[in-house]
C-alpha cells in the first residue's frame, strides 16, 4: 500500500501522485475549471516559487475521478461540483437518476452484445464449412448478430 506524504502541500507531481493520476490531467481539470491552479508564492524565498496544493486539492481531484468511474461527463462533474457549495440536493438526484439511465442503457447494450457472442461462438463450435460465423459477423456492418 502507498503512504501518502506527511505534509500539508505538494507540486503538481505530487498530487498528482496521490490522486492516482498523470500532471498533464491535472493540467487538464485545471483548464476545464475543474481545479484551482494556486498562484506563486511571492519573494525570493518561497519555495522556489512553485505552486503547491493541499488536501482540499486532493480532495476535489479524488471527487472528480470518483465522477468519473460512476460514469459521469466532466461537465456534469463540474455541476456536481457546484452543487456541492449548495442545498440543491434535488438536482444532484436528478443528475445521478439520469446517470442509472444511461448506465442501464449500456448494461442492456452490453448484454445483448455478450448474448450475440455466445451465440457466434456456439455457432463457430461447430463442423461447418467456411470461415467462422464470428469472422463473417465482423465483416458486415460492425454488428454482432447471428445468421
Amino acid at each position: 500500500m502507498v503512504r501518502s506524504q506527511d505534509v500539508s502541500e505538494w507540486t503538481i507531481a505530487g498530487l498528482a501522485r496521490e490522486g492516482g493520476v498523470g500532471v498533464e490531467t491535472i493540467r487538464y481539470y485545471q483548464r476545464r475549471g475543474l481545479l484551482d491552479t494556486p498562484e506563486r508564492p511571492a519573494g525570493a524565498s518561497a519555495g522556489g516559487r512553485v505552486r503547491r496544493y493541499g488536501a482540499e486539492d486532493l480532495g476535489r481531484l479524488r471527487f472528480i475521478r470518483s465522477g468519473q468511474a460512476a460514469g459521469f461527463t466532466l461537465e456534469q462533474i463540474g455541476e456536481l461540483l457546484a452543487l456541492d457549495a449548495t442545498d440543491d440536493r434535488a438536482r444532484v438526484r436528478q443528475l445521478a437518476r439520469e446517470r442509472i439511465v444511461a448506465l442501464d442503457a449500456q448494461i442492456a447494450a452490453l448484454e445483448q452484445a455478450r448474448a450475440s457472442l455466445h451465440a457466434l461462438a456456439e455457432r463457430c463450435a461447430g463442423e461447418g464449412a467456411g470461415p467462422c460465423p464470428i469472422l463473417r459477423s465482423f465483416e458486415g456492418e460492425g454488428r454482432m448478430t447471428p445468421e
